[in-house]
């Protein structure tokens, strides 16, 4: 296998919303440039890049996947990456490996939400891009109205470098306005044809265009293009390469992925206009002073590469996706893991072709590949020449958006559930698992449901232990809204020695530190020193449990004011119980009431669904605390219960189409409504 340099390898991520044909479009890629014998089909569960049990059963893509191909002498890296909004991470992750990407769109006439977000990431970050129109061939599909669509959406940032050649309504082949030149689309290929005469005014204005956009990327470019009024096919492709490596531009065109038509025009952009690694803007490192770093390809520097996917097999071992961004790593070599300050040993290098691994002895900068069996080494990790030690950034990862809690199906299965997650916390990093000291529980924290739910599968295929979901109890709390004061006797007599303890203590509420006050107001010895301390141990433990719905008091001020004691049977134990017959009896009449936990909420969503947010705000006993428009879109920032957002991020999704976003931050414990309480109190001692 020959060894490709930076300046012939493309490295790219298809990306787009669920659905809309990534899978097939990689697919084929792969069989255009020969790196498989025929396509496979998400509906046959037979794709390169869909391999996963749990993928092929619900026919999405659940975790990124990467192969390779070749075309006009240069390596592509294909990246297929997940769509739907729970697996994001995928998205940062295959984003950080990647110079550039392209978009999937369907032709529907409209963009859609996942689209939207691709693009604007993408824009955000300068990531060049470039749109794929698929499924021409659709009954109801509509090229032209699609690309206006996007470009009524993003403006002169859509170039449409192609002019398409309609018939009957559907897109039939296209013309190239840099070159001139028609093509009429074949199944897996194209013809070229003559240019249709109704065309040609429009491919030259078009062009015309195209040029004063391709002049204004470079002010060489502008110069000669005010000089000769003109550019030639090379700058005009130049100037759009400079466009789409500043994110200001972003060339658009169509073809059937299923059909494998307008794939191959694809494939000749993908090598003609996407930047090599050479050509990608510098990632963001520090040296072992701290000191920042631009890094830039180069294959003449000290080895450098982060890990951006990890991958667990029960039976295979660890597999650990690089990204080489400078030297060339090789087999056999020791590594420093910048990250854990670990050597790790390279004992095999792969390349990757879906679930395939193939053996190689290097890879070189800007390339794409694995390595097994690194015992220290995970997702986000920088491996680096010992002797230029350098750590890129932290790959940014979405925060848990929803919590739920884990039990074992079967009693005895805790270990083998909590071992096999720490397993796929190793190739996932988007969940977190934890025992909520609060309420007892082990939980865990993911994107949404069915990042969850596919969790749960994953543990039952690859580790053997079913894994039951429920909703996580909410850590209320107990407290006092007024004064009571009790006597708590406590008398025992069985023969030999007794028990005796008498104390009095007035309850309040007001603890200094907002959870347990012990006040020792004893005068005149009624009750003895050495006692004094089983009394708070006695109130101690029973404010574990509340009067309510036993649920832990705080805020609670306890004033042990008098007592009595006999010189003989007195002991701590009897003390202890005394304290606790006091709080018992002082804490009902104390106007006992519930405590809830209240977040704060920051949602962002666009303008037009701030009304339905508002609304839903308020059926969720929230208070609104205030709005500001953020980057274009609504900030809105809430109060609310913990106990109303069970699920919120399905919800929000689905009142926004899947454009909203939020985070969520505790800021205190407030008092149950009376209506809600009694419900509480109910369910509690069911």
């Amino acid at each position: 296998m020959a060894n490709y340099k930076a300046e012939n390898i493309r490295n790219i991520a298809i990306i787009g919303h669920s659905g809309e044909g990534k899978t097939t479009l990689a697919e084929a890629l792969l069989f255009n440039g020969k790196s498989i014998d025929r396509m496979g089909k998400t509906t046959d569960k037979n794709t390169v890049m869909d391999y996963d049990t749990e993928e092929m059963a619900r026919g999405i893509s659940i975790s990124l996947a990467t192969a390779y191909t070749y075309w006009q002498d240069t390596k592509i890296n294909i990246i297929d990456v997940p769509g739907f909004y729970d697996f994001e991470g995928e998205f940062e992750e295959a984003l950080r490996a990647v110079g550039a990407a392209v978009l999937v769109a369907d032709a529907s006439g409209s963009v859609a939400v996942g689209a939207e977000k691709a693009i604007e990431y993408c824009i955000r970050r300068r990531i060049p891009l470039m749109i794929f129109v698929n499924g021409i061939d659709k009954e109801n599909a509509n090229y032209v109205k699609t690309v206006e669509a996007f470009a009524e959406k993003y403006g002169r940032k859509i170039s449409p470098t192609h002019l398409p050649i309609i018939r009957d309504g559907k897109m039939k082949g296209y013309v190239s306005v840099i070159s001139g030149k028609a093509f009429e689309f074949t199944q897996g290929g194209r013809n070229q044809i003559e240019v249709p005469s109704n065309m040609l005014l429009d491919v030259q204005a078009l062009k015309e265009k195209l040029t004063e956009s391709a002049a204004e990327t470079s002010e060489e470019l502008l110069d000669k293009y005010f000089a000769e009024g003109m550019l030639t096919n090379d700058e005009i492709v130049a100037g759009v390469k400079n466009g789409l490596c500043a994110g200001d531009t972003i060339p658009i065109m169509g073809g059937s992925a299923l059909q494998n038509m307008g794939v191959i025009n694809l494939m000749y952009e993908i090598v003609d206009l996407l930047p090599s690694p050479m050509e990608r803007k510098a990632v963001l490192a520090t040296d072992d002073k701290g000191e920042v770093l631009n890094v830039v390809c180069d294959e003449n520097k000290p080895f450098s590469a982060q890990v951006f996917k990890t991958v667990v097999d029960p039976f295979v071992g660890k597999l650990n996706m690089i990204r080489v961004f400078t030297g060339t790593l090789k087999s056999g070599m020791t590594v420093y893991n910048s990250t854990t300050k670990e050597k790790e040993r390279i004992n095999q290098i792969y390349i990757l072709k879906g679930k395939k691994q193939e053996a190689v002895d290097e890879l070189v900068a800007g390339d794409i590949g694995a390595v097994n069996k690194l015992n220290n080494t995970n997702t986000g990790d920088t491996l680096c020449d010992e002797n230029a030690k350098v750590k890129f950034y932290d790959i940014p990862l979405p925060k848990p958006v929803i919590t739920m809690a884990i039990y074992a199906n079967k009693s005895g299965e805790e270990d083998k559930i909590f071992q096999g997650l720490n397993k796929l916390a190793e190739e996932d990093l988007t969940f977190k698992v934890e025992k909520d000291y609060e309420t007892g529980e082990m939980v865990i924290k993911g994107q949404g449901e069915t990042h969850l739910e596919v969790l749960c599968k994953k543990l039952k295929a690859k580790f053997g232990a079913e894994a039951v979901l429920k909703d996580p109890k909410i850590a209320y709390k107990e407290t006092i809204r007024t004064v009571a004061e009790a006597e708590g006797k406590h008398k025992k007599q069985s023969g030999g020695a007794g028990q005796f303890g008498v104390v009095n203590i007035k309850f309040e509420p007001g603890a200094s530190d907002g959870e347990f006050e012990f006040v020792d107001a004893i005068v005149g010895g009624a009750v003895p020193r050495q006692f004094i301390p089983a009394v708070e141990k006695g109130l101690r433990e029973a404010i574990l449990k509340g009067v309510l719905a036993e649920y832990p008091v705080v805020n609670l001020k306890c004033t042990l004011f008098d007592g009595k004691y006999h010189p003989v049977d007195s002991k701590e134990v009897a003390f202890i119980s005394a304290a606790k017959l006091a709080y018992d009896d002082a804490m009902r009449r104390a106007k006992p009431c519930l405590l809830e936990p209240i977040y704060e909420y920051r949602v962002v969503v666009p303008e037009n669904y701030m009304g339905d947010i508002l609304g839903d705000m308020n059926k969720r006993r929230g208070r609104i605390l205030g709005m500001e428009m953020v980057d274009g879109k609504q900030l809105i920032k809430a109060e609310v219960p913990l106990a109303e957002m069970f699920k919120y991020a399905t919800d929000l999704r689905s009142m926004t189409q899947g454009r909203g976003s939020f985070d969520m931050e505790f800021v205190r414990y407030e008092e149950v409504p009376k209506e809600a309480q009694d419900k509480i109190i109910k369910d509690a001692n069911k």
